[in-house]
């Protein structure tokens, strides 16, 4: 006799199975990289948001540094730029330059991040690192040349005593500067016997003095000079009382200590920014490019997507047998047994009989 061995329909739909969970899998590690691009694409946002903001702070601070240096270069009404010594010249011009080549970067980078352009953001970083340089130059020259500016100050304030006449923008701006700050020539009122005009009155005690240099006065119609003798009369002078004895040297050697700080805190201020932008730009540079790694994996691992991809062939191999093409698949078997009917039973014999 022979033994045979009874093998249930449920077996037969392994193979089925199988499948079904191959598929599965397959579409969970799908899901993985959309959860991934997700996660990018709200950091990306982020990084825009903070770029943005702190590139418009960066083109403010820039036109401001700007201003300064048009105003260092051509603003005739400041003691700075009447007779500008060349150091304070480059100063102007590269504080100019500076600004409007932030100007000329800030549109590159709001570009480049809002376009995702990520070439144009490494050509943002290298012209940061060029800003970062000319405005270290700028500041340090400010720094180092700071006694000399000083010197040249003082020599456009002696030039000015020795032309002045009441009648150029210059004996206005040195007007101003005694009357506000309560004070009469450079280093003292002796400072104006200097003056062309007093020397030609042969004076040796400043006896006649611009009106300004007086606490209070009454000036002539048509003269700024005054004095405190009743010698020197109108109309050709006005009537001083109380002249001012200290110099405007310290007062104008504060105020020129005050600019440069000023200067060099915009500049130092500028600078922090850029770096604040450089973080910011390489972590919106390395944050596209792995976006663009995901979307390169997820054509890869999603064929069907793919149009120049061709049809799969599912074939099945048989340990025992080989190779058996899909039309012998134990898929098809299955769908033969379930035509059968659920009451189909498969025998397979072992080839051995009964004692």
């Amino acid at each position: 006799m022979r033994k045979w061995t009874l093998i249930s329909g449920v077996a037969a739909a392994e193979p089925q199975r199988n499948i079904q969970l191959e598929n599965r899998r397959e579409q969970n590690l799908l899901v993985v990289p959309e959860r991934r691009t997700m996660k990018l694409d709200v950091k990306i946002q982020l990084l825009n948001f903070f770029f943005e903001v702190f590139n418009f702070i960066f083109l403010a601070m820039g036109l401001s540094v700007c201003g300064v240096g048009l105003w260092i270069l051509f603003d005739g009404g400041s003691l700075l730029t009447i007779h500008a010594s060349d150091e304070l010249r480059v100063v102007g011009a590269g504080l100019m330059l500076i600004g409007l080549a932030v100007l000329g970067v800030s549109v590159v980078g709001i570009v480049g991040a809002v376009k995702d352009v990520r070439v144009l953001l490494l050509v943002y970083l290298g012209f940061l690192i060029v800003l970062v340089l000319g405005q270290l130059f700028v500041t340090l020259l400010l720094l180092i040349n700071r006694d000399k500016i000083e010197r040249s100050l003082d020599e456009t304030v002696d030039r000015i005593i020795f032309e002045y006449g009441g009648h150029n923008s210059s004996d206005t701006l040195m007007d101003k500067i005694q009357s506000y700050e309560d004070c009469c020539g450079r280093t003292g009122p002796s400072d104006w016997l200097k003056n062309s005009y007093i020397q030609s009155l042969n004076l040796t005690n400043p006896d006649v003095l611009p009106c300004s240099c007086f606490r209070s006065r009454r000036p002539a119609v048509h003269s700024s000079w005054c004095s405190e003798l009743p010698d020197f009369t109108a109309p050709q002078y006005g009537r001083g009382n109380g002249s001012h004895d200290q110099g405007c040297k310290q007062k104008v050697t504060d105020w020129l200590q005050e600019n440069i700080l000023t200067v060099v805190s915009m500049d130092v201020a500028l600078m922090l920014i850029q770096v604040v932008q450089f973080v910011f730009t390489v972590s919106l540079y390395r944050a596209l490019g792995r976006r663009a790694g995901v979307k390169t994996t997820d054509r890869l691992s999603d064929p069907e997507g793919d149009p120049d991809y061709g049809e799969q062939n599912y074939a099945y191999v048989d340990p025992d047998d080989g190779y058996v093409d899909d039309a012998h698949h134990p898929a098809h078997h299955h769908d033969y047994q379930q035509n059968l009917g659920p009451a189909h039973l498969a025998y397979h014999h072992d080839n051995q009989d009964y004692d």
